[in-house]
Protein backbone atom coordinates (compact mmCIF):
# COMPACT_ATOMS: atom_id res chain seq x y z
CA UNK A 1 0.00 0.00 0.00
CA UNK A 2 1.46 3.34 -1.07
CA UNK A 3 0.97 6.09 1.50
CA UNK A 4 -0.32 9.44 0.24
CA UNK A 5 1.81 12.58 0.68
CA UNK A 6 0.98 14.30 3.95
CA UNK A 7 2.59 17.51 5.22
CA UNK A 8 1.84 16.71 8.84
CA UNK A 9 4.32 13.82 8.92
CA UNK A 10 7.19 16.24 8.43
CA UNK A 11 6.84 17.66 11.93
CA UNK A 12 7.38 14.18 13.32
CA UNK A 13 10.52 13.77 11.25
CA UNK A 14 11.79 17.16 12.40
CA UNK A 15 10.90 16.66 16.08
CA UNK A 16 14.63 16.20 16.80
CA UNK A 17 15.00 19.95 16.25
CA UNK A 18 11.93 21.02 18.24
CA UNK A 19 12.29 22.75 21.61
CA UNK A 20 9.67 20.38 23.00
CA UNK A 21 12.26 17.61 22.56
CA UNK A 22 14.35 18.40 25.62
CA UNK A 23 16.14 15.17 26.35
CA UNK A 24 19.68 15.94 25.21
CA UNK A 25 21.68 19.08 26.00
CA UNK A 26 24.53 18.06 23.66
CA UNK A 27 22.06 17.68 20.77
CA UNK A 28 20.52 21.05 21.57
CA UNK A 29 23.95 22.71 21.55
CA UNK A 30 24.80 21.01 18.26
CA UNK A 31 21.62 22.34 16.66
CA UNK A 32 22.21 25.89 17.89
CA UNK A 33 25.82 25.82 16.67
CA UNK A 34 25.00 25.62 12.95
CA UNK A 35 23.65 28.15 10.48
CA UNK A 36 20.30 26.65 9.47
CA UNK A 37 20.37 28.73 6.27
CA UNK A 38 23.73 27.36 5.11
CA UNK A 39 23.30 24.30 2.87
CA UNK A 40 26.51 22.47 3.87
CA UNK A 41 26.02 23.06 7.60
CA UNK A 42 22.41 21.93 7.42
CA UNK A 43 23.38 18.83 5.43
CA UNK A 44 26.01 18.00 8.04
CA UNK A 45 23.44 18.42 10.82
CA UNK A 46 20.92 16.17 9.05
CA UNK A 47 23.68 13.58 8.61
CA UNK A 48 24.42 13.73 12.32
CA UNK A 49 20.91 13.80 13.75
CA UNK A 50 18.30 12.78 11.17
CA UNK A 51 20.13 10.00 9.37
CA UNK A 52 20.52 7.59 12.32
CA UNK A 53 16.80 7.70 13.06
CA UNK A 54 15.70 7.67 9.42
CA UNK A 55 17.82 4.57 8.75
CA UNK A 56 15.71 2.67 11.30
CA UNK A 57 12.45 3.32 9.43
CA UNK A 58 10.83 0.67 7.26
CA UNK A 59 11.21 1.08 3.50
CA UNK A 60 7.59 2.18 3.04
CA UNK A 61 7.99 4.82 5.77
CA UNK A 62 11.21 6.16 4.21
CA UNK A 63 9.52 6.35 0.83
CA UNK A 64 6.52 8.14 2.38
CA UNK A 65 8.75 10.96 3.66
CA UNK A 66 10.62 11.20 0.38
CA UNK A 67 7.44 11.11 -1.72
CA UNK A 68 5.80 13.70 0.54
CA UNK A 69 8.70 16.11 0.13
CA UNK A 70 8.88 15.52 -3.64
CA UNK A 71 5.15 16.03 -4.02
CA UNK A 72 4.91 19.25 -2.05
CA UNK A 73 8.08 20.71 -3.53
CA UNK A 74 6.62 20.08 -7.00
CA UNK A 75 3.36 21.85 -6.10
CA UNK A 76 5.10 25.03 -4.92
CA UNK A 77 4.24 24.48 -1.24
CA UNK A 78 5.78 27.12 1.04
CA UNK A 79 6.02 24.73 4.04
CA UNK A 80 4.91 27.55 6.33
CA UNK A 81 2.32 25.20 7.87
CA UNK A 82 5.04 22.73 8.86
CA UNK A 83 6.83 25.35 10.93
CA UNK A 84 3.76 27.18 12.21
CA UNK A 85 3.79 26.91 16.03
CA UNK A 86 6.83 24.63 15.69
CA UNK A 87 9.67 26.22 17.63
CA UNK A 88 13.13 24.86 16.95
CA UNK A 89 16.53 25.09 18.59
CA UNK A 90 17.93 26.85 15.54
CA UNK A 91 19.32 30.24 16.52
CA UNK A 92 18.30 31.77 13.21
CA UNK A 93 14.93 31.84 11.52
CA UNK A 94 14.70 29.54 8.53
CA UNK A 95 14.73 32.10 5.71
CA UNK A 96 13.84 29.79 2.81
CA UNK A 97 11.70 26.92 4.05
CA UNK A 98 11.50 25.39 0.56
CA UNK A 99 15.31 25.27 0.36
CA UNK A 100 15.41 23.75 3.85
CA UNK A 101 13.01 21.02 2.69
CA UNK A 102 14.95 20.54 -0.56
CA UNK A 103 18.10 19.97 1.49
CA UNK A 104 16.17 17.53 3.70
CA UNK A 105 14.86 15.70 0.63
CA UNK A 106 18.35 15.42 -0.86
CA UNK A 107 19.63 13.95 2.41
CA UNK A 108 16.73 11.51 2.85
CA UNK A 109 17.08 10.33 -0.74
CA UNK A 110 20.80 9.77 -0.21
CA UNK A 111 20.19 7.85 3.02
CA UNK A 112 17.56 5.68 1.36
CA UNK A 113 19.88 4.96 -1.57
CA UNK A 114 22.62 3.97 0.89
CA UNK A 115 20.25 1.44 2.47
CA UNK A 116 19.10 0.03 -0.87
CA UNK A 117 22.66 -0.26 -2.15
CA UNK A 118 23.94 -1.86 1.06
CA UNK A 119 21.19 -4.47 0.88
CA UNK A 120 21.96 -5.26 -2.76
CA UNK A 121 25.57 -6.01 -1.72
CA UNK A 122 24.39 -8.77 0.61
CA UNK A 123 24.13 -12.13 -1.19
CA UNK A 124 20.77 -13.80 -0.91
CA UNK A 125 20.38 -17.23 0.67
CA UNK A 126 19.67 -18.72 -2.77
CA UNK A 127 23.07 -17.78 -4.21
Amino acid sequence: MKLKPNLSILQGLLFTYCIENTRDVDREELITSINVNHHEELTWLFDELTKPEFMKYRQDEREWYINTLQHFLSTGESFESVFYLFDTYFDDEIIDKRQFMKTLLDCLSRYNLDIVESRSDVPSANQ
